[in-house]
């Protein structure tokens, strides 16, 4: 059998996830503050050639999945031939994009043309009044028109992520779950994470797994136990309906022994979860022109100590102090 990334817990890695950027064109309040972060100069973030030498290391050691995230990936000019180039590297099955939505219209065609397999789209609210509280910004209409386009070139996978908020959006749960009757799409609501700048987390808006669930039961009384991925405890279907509905234990980390999942900072650290604050770094390795070998070995060696699962890596990075306090530096 050929090398894998392996832990010491059993579990391997198959799928990597890749940040191409920190900037983003919305302002989440529970990502960024409005004026924004000290984002990177950029020639401190890996370049498109870095970016496929890692996608050509990861794939070799069995990684067949990978997402591009960032900030949002769609302001990097470089995402089409990234995409191109993962899809032209062997022993790659799937190449997912992380999107607010608000610039996919423009690029829908070309980014199916390059061999992207799937889409999820960040919503947290379709009303507009509501939608512009959250980002700081307009758009919920095109993202609401990204997501009808998406299904309509006929990506294999779309889907639509939200992050539930008690006393926020929790009112929408009914709304975002009549998206499935008609569209073919996941709908997936996301535990809210103490990661933002505005301390958004110690507002008690807080929903965990449990409350949506009772909510989505309440919302679809008929809603039957579907199957989903990795990453949905909780996958379900109307009868009759064209979509599914998820939800995410991105907080109670209910899944951590099942976890799949490599993540790599657009300034080149790979990071083996997200609750840790410890990097690996490749940048350094890929700018001295490490062999691919000693790429893998990089790889191997930050997955071998993953902690057991989230809430000892947090544990470790609060004693430590957090290098890293914003999604969009983490990578979504």
């Amino acid at each position: 059998m050929s090398r894998q990334i392996t832990d010491r817990f059993g579990r391997t890695f198959d799928y990597l996830r890749i940040a191409v950027t920190e900037r983003c064109n919305l302002r989440c309040v529970y990502c960024m503050p409005e004026e924004g972060v000290a984002f990177q100069d950029a020639s401190q973030l890996l370049s498109a050639d870095e970016i496929l030498r890692v996608v050509h290391v990861a794939a070799g050691l069995g990684v067949t999945k990978f997402r591009y995230t960032g900030g949002e990936p769609l302001v990097r000019k470089e995402l089409l031939p990234i995409i191109a180039g993962t899809r032209a590297t062997p022993g790659v099955q799937n190449i997912h994009l992380t999107t607010n939505g608000i610039l996919f219209s423009e690029a829908a065609d070309a980014l199916r043309d390059a061999g992207l397999d799937g889409v999820n789209f960040s919503l947290d609210s379709m009303r507009p009044e509501r939608f512009l509280q959250m980002t700081r910004r307009t758009g919920a209409d095109k993202v609401l028109a990204s997501i009808r386009q998406a299904v309509a070139l006929g990506f294999p996978s779309v889907k639509v992520n939200l992050v539930a908020m008690r006393g926020f959006n929790d009112d929408e749960i009914p709304d975002f779950a009549a998206l499935t009757r008609e569209l073919p799409i996941t709908v997936r609501f996301i535990e809210l994470m103490p990661f933002d700048e505005q301390q958004v987390w110690k507002r008690g808006n807080f929903l965990g797994v449990d409350r949506i669930v009772a909510a989505l039961r309440t919302a679809e009384p008929t809603i039957e136990p579907s199957a989903g991925s990795s990453t949905e405890e909780h996958v379900f279907q109307v009868p009759g309906h064209a979509g599914k509905l998820a939800v995410i234990p991105a907080f109670t980390r209910s899944l951590c022994g099942s976890c799949d999942r490599v993540r790599l900072t657009a300034d080149g650290q790979i990071r083996n979860c997200l609750y840790s604050d410890r990097e690996f770094d490749l940048r350094a390795a890929l700018r001295r022109d490490a062999s691919d070998d000693e790429l893998a070995d990089i790889l191997c060696n930050a997955m071998a100590q993953k902690l057991v699962d989230g809430w000892a890596a947090q544990r470790e990075a609060e004693s430590a102090g957090r290098q890293r306090t914003s999604m969009t530096q983490i990578g979504g």
